[in-house]
């Protein structure tokens, strides 16, 4: 009787830790290929997203590099099924200074393209981009401090017709008078959406042009957001903490 219970066990020790390992294969293929999380740390990308937001970044949608596999080994160069972002995505990259590090931007400049900003109008080829008032930001203080702030908006349309909207915390910013950047071929020039508040590649020396290989993926649903300051593991506190209204909203 004893012997049976032993082998009983056994087996059922076996095949949990069976279950275990093709579910830990099923969460590798799924982040691998498919989808992979991510969280918003700062606020550069103020409002479209927000320091707290959860969201899912689709691996596929350029193909992939060695940095879409955990741990990113150097397996190979280059990508695979590769293709090119288009302008006004939001997309996921690997720091060109530092590799280690994931930045969340999005794609102004094309390779070839030229990308000026003057007096806070952005420049694509010599061309201003189509801008228009909106109303103000009001919340979280896009600027740095921790108050409630009213912010400048704008709506931008660039030439392919994407739309969405940027914050402008102080006229005549630090980057809000570039030289023209020209983008090299195979790079792309990134931009936050909180324009005086977003270390990108008007920044050289920190950021520059990104290379398509360490590009990861692009930006496609908020799937779970809580107020800055917040921990998501603290569940009591979700009634008041949760931003109930951006659960699975599209990036855009």
């Amino acid at each position: 009787m004893s012997a049976t219970t032993g082998t009983k066990s056994e087996s059922g020790l076996g095949e949990t830790i069976r279950v275990v390992i093709h579910a830990l294969l099923i969460a590798l293929v799924i982040r691998t290929f498919l989808f992979q999380p991510f969280n918003i740390p700062s606020g550069s990308m103020k409002a479209t997203l927000l320091v707290g937001d959860y969201l899912f970044v689709s691996k596929y949608s350029y193909g992939y590099s060695h940095y879409s596999i955990p741990l990113s080994p150097p397996l190979f160069s280059g990508r695979i099924f590769g293709s090119n972002p288009s302008r006004g995505d939001i997309v996921v990259f690997r720091l060109p200074k530092d590799d280690t590090t994931d930045y969340i931007k999005r794609v102004i400049g094309l390779p070839g393209d030229r990308i000026q900003m003057k007096e806070g109008l952005l420049y694509i080829n010599d061309v201003p981009v189509k801008r228009e008032r909106v109303s103000d930001f009001v919340g979280e203080d896009p600027c740095g401090s921790d108050a409630v702030a009213r912010v400048k908006r704008w709506k931008e349309t660039l030439p392919n017709g994407v739309s969405y909207e940027t914050l402008d915390c102080v006229d005549n910013g630090f980057y809000d008078n570039t030289n023209v950047y020209t983008v090299p071929e195979g790079h792309f020039f990134m931009m936050g959406d909180n324009r005086d508040n977003s270390t990108d590649s008007r920044v050289l020396s920190a950021v520059g042009y990104v290379p398509l290989e360490n590009v990861i993926g692009r930006a496609q649903m908020i799937f779970f957001s809580i107020a800055e300051g917040e921990q998501a593991w603290m569940f009591w506190r979700w009634p008041t903490a949760v931003r109930w209204n951006r659960l699975f909203s599209i990036v855009r």
